[in-house]
This record gives structure tokens, sequence and C-alpha cells, in this order.
């Protein structure tokens, strides 16, 4: 399976991307990081998150050759319309509100799996637009912050039912780790039939690549 057009970064997160095979990871955070244009998110990640998102279309490719090789027809279907339906310019107006969402897993420990419909909201709190899944065992918070102008990046951690939610570690990931199973990474997107998705990269547990469809 292609995987179809992706979401392009800013121009200069692009350049480091594009110099990640001749100058390594040091050189890459390196770029990511000097830049006085980088005041937002780019701070906030921690370098365990920022490579996770550098490579997210080889995280979106291995999923779905994981998902391929074992995953139902009527799997691959849904899998295929919400990974290649058209990315469309999204003023975060369009975003605000509640949706219906559903978490899809490929690759990893399983070739898939498409949970069930639960309920989503994106809302303005003092400024900063918020994802939040409301409902179900598993469930996330994070911020969204704009890339191109087509994607906002996520960044966000999953808690469960019945605790409080987490936040974002970023930097301050506990015991010195580089990352927390918790903590998430990734872009969102509207898409041209209305729906939006978020594609979280290389998931500390479980799978190769998640993916979170929106619908209202």
């Amino acid at each position: 399976m292609r995987t179809g057009k992706t979401n392009r970064f800013p121009a200069p997160f692009e350049g480091a991307v594009a110099r990640r095979a001749g100058g390594g990871i040091a050189v890459l955070l390196a770029a990511l990081l000097v830049s006085a244009a980088f005041a937002g998110w780019q701070q906030e990640a921690s370098p365990y998150d920022l490579h996770r998102l550098t490579r997210i279309d080889e995280a979106r490719a291995k999923g779905l050759d994981e998902a391929g090789r074992g995953a139902s027809p009527a799997d691959l279907v849904a899998i295929d319309s919400i990974l290649h339906t058209p990315v469309v310019h999204a003023a975060p107006a369009a975003l605000l509100g509640n949706w219906r969402c559903r978490t899809i897993k490929l690759g990893g420990m399983v070739p898939d799996i498409i949970y069930a419909w639960f309920r989503c909201r994106i809302s303005d709190k003092d400024g900063m637009l918020v994802l939040e899944k409301l409902t179900g065992t598993q469930r996330m918070q994070g911020t969204l912050e704009p890339d191109s102008g087509e994607s906002f990046v996520y960044l966000g951690a999953s808690y469960v039912r019945g605790e409080r939610p987490h936040r974002y570690s970023g930097n301050a990931a506990s015991a010195g780790a580089p990352a927390t199973p918790d903590d998430q990474i990734g872009l969102l997107s509207l898409l041209a039939d209305g729906r939006a998705r978020l594609e979280l990269p290389y998931p500390v547990q479980e799978s190769t690549f998640d993916v979170l469809e929106l619908k209202r």
C-alpha cells in the first residue's frame, strides 16, 4: 500500500529532516533547537519525541506494512480511508467542538487493532487548543500547536479512566529516562471529507503507528 501525500513541516524543521542522514541525530537536534523561531512546542518536546516526529513517514510505512500482513479486508479499508484521504488547510476554529473518535493501532504485537468509537473534544483553553479523549478506558489529553498551516503538532499523554489526566512530561521525563510510556507526540490534520486524524509515530508501548480518527 502506498502511504500517499504526507504532511510538510515548516522550512527550518524540514531542512533538519533532510540533513538527518548526513549529519546524524546530534546535528538534527541542534538544527531544531538553535532557531530563534522555535519558541513553542519544539522547546517543550524531548529530544526523543522530536526524533520520533521526524520519523513519522517511516513509522506510517512500517505500520501499514505490518498491518497488511494480517489485518482483515474490512480493517484495511478503514485504515486506507483514514490515512489516504487528502489533507486540507485547517484554521483552529474548524477543529473546535465535539468529535466521535476511535483509535487504530498498526503493527507491533498484532497486525492491527481498531477500537470502538468514543467521545473526544477540541477546545480553546486560555488561547491554547487542547485535545481530549473523554470516554473509554484509555484516555488522552494534550495541546495542539500550528505546524505548517496544514497540520498541528500534538504534545500530550495517555492515562487510564479513573486517573487524573497526565501531563506531557517532555524534557522532564521521570527518573532521567528519555521517555515515559504515557508521553505522546503526533500530527493532527483536517481531511477533505470533514474528518480529522491524529498520527502518532512509534508509541512507546504495543504498536508501531497509531491513528486517532475523528469525525463529527
